[in-house]
């Protein structure tokens, strides 16, 4: 018996000495207990290096909004911080907008003034709150450029830690000269703050080449448990995404379909999701009288059960940073309609049925292209090309820039 003891004790001790050199890593995300890609993708991410990690995640969800139960994280070794930035007092905050006026509009963009403006737009108080919070970290993930460059202005203060950026917009949606995002005059500025990270994750190569400093590309890996390959006899067409302002164009897929619905009276139209833009969505059904064709359903933790019953994805975005969806779509054996996105094309290859982005014309064209294909073969070519997005080889990607 005091054998066994005198083994468990040294087997306890050797944990504890393993437990305490496992790296820690946090991701620092502007919210996880809600629903969105970016949350979805971090969440997988973060649950996959947890097995190899000391892993945890802080975020600026209230904590009486906490979900654990969303994307299965209650079911993860992961640990959990609440951080709220402090106050700031009004004349610091004003003084500070009147210096990032004028780095925006006047004054010459170099790194000098660029390090002022990081500066002025993020006041020392919540900056040296937040680098507190971050103390203690081996490898810190800011996730989405925003947070990536609030990682940029704290690196004096968080010591030996690596830190990365983890950009999930495309360039174009960030620096566009139409951008809901960032807009083009903070261009340079994010360019100067992001070279100072130890790594900055972009998603695809396109997006990669476009920034003026050396980036590394790990693509979004399948985030959910694939369900039914779909049969390919429904005759329905599919589109999931948040309704956010413009983004994922399901205004000109609506379009789209009205003209293609005039010589077909068989497919129909299921759109998946929430968001700003849903009344307009919904007046232009109405307005073309197809609320028999066309349905919008809420967003669902079984979204497998709308992949496996279609059979053709849509992707009609104006932009996107990384369509996740394509994949999840494709691990359910739907070929793809898409816009000419480069991220698209870098995802599909030669697979997807591409029309010019914003072309409605040629959006229903390829609707009806779509109803004439193939299916059985593109169905087969869609379930490989999704197998190179699998989880693990996705970690191990990770895992090798955490390591380097």
């Amino acid at each position: 018996m005091t054998q066994i003891y005198n083994f468990y004790l040294e087997l306890s001790s050797f944990y504890c000495i393993f437990a305490t050199d496992m790296k820690k890593i946090c991701f620092l995300v502007d919210s996880i207990f809600s629903i969105g890609g970016v949350q979805r993708v971090t969440a997988v991410i973060a649950k996959a290096l947890a097995n190899s990690y000391d892993v945890t995640i802080i975020t600026f969800d209230q904590p009486d909004k906490k979900d654990t139960a969303l994307y299965d994280l209650k079911e993860a070794n992961l640990h959990y911080r609440f951080f709220q930035y402090p106050e700031v007092s009004k004349w610091k905050v004003l003084g500070c907008k009147v210096y990032s006026a004028f780095y925006r509009k006047i004054l010459p963009q170099t790194k000098w003034t660029s390090d002022l403006y990081a500066f002025s737009s993020f006041p020392s108080e919540k900056r040296n709150a937040l680098a507190n919070e971050l103390k203690g970290f081996d490898v810190i993930v800011g996730v989405h450029a925003p947070l990536s460059i609030r990682l940029a202005a704290c690196k004096p203060l968080l010591g030996n830690a690596i830190l990365i950026g983890w950009i999930h917009n495309s360039y174009q949606a960030l620096f566009g000269k139409h951008s809901n995002y960032i807009g083009p005059e903070l261009r340079k500025h994010y360019e100067f703050q992001l070279e100072k990270l130890n790594h900055t994750i972009m998603l695809s190569h396109y997006d990669a080449q476009q920034y003026h400093f050396p980036t590394s590309v790990i693509y979004n890996p399948l985030t959910l448990m694939p369900g039914d390959i779909s049969q390919g006899i429904s005759k329905k067409f599919l589109a999931v995404g948040r309704f956010a302002h413009q983004h994922k164009g399901f205004d000109l897929l609506i379009k789209a379909f009205n003209i293609f619905a005039k010589s077909n009276r068989e497919w129909t139209l299921d759109i998946v999701g929430e968001g700003v833009e849903e009344p307009l969505y919904r007046q232009l059904i109405e307005e073309y009288h197809l609320q028999d064709r066309i349905t919008i359903h809420p967003f669902t933790s079984h979204i497998q059960d709308y992949y496996s019953q279609a059979q053709v994805y849509v992707l009609s975005s104006r932009w996107e940073g990384f369509g996740l969806v394509l994949v999840e779509a494709m691990a359910h054996g739907l070929p793809i309609v898409s816009s000419d996105l480069p991220t698209s094309k870098e995802i599909l290859g030669d697979f997807g049925l591409y029309f010019e982005s914003e072309n409605i014309e040629q959006l229903a064209q390829r609707l009806e292209d779509a109803t004439h294909i193939d299916w059985q073969q593109k169905s087969k070519e869609a379930i490989e090309i999704a197998k190179r997005f699998d989880i693990d080889r996705i970690t191990q990607q990770w895992k090798q820039l955490i390591e380097d």
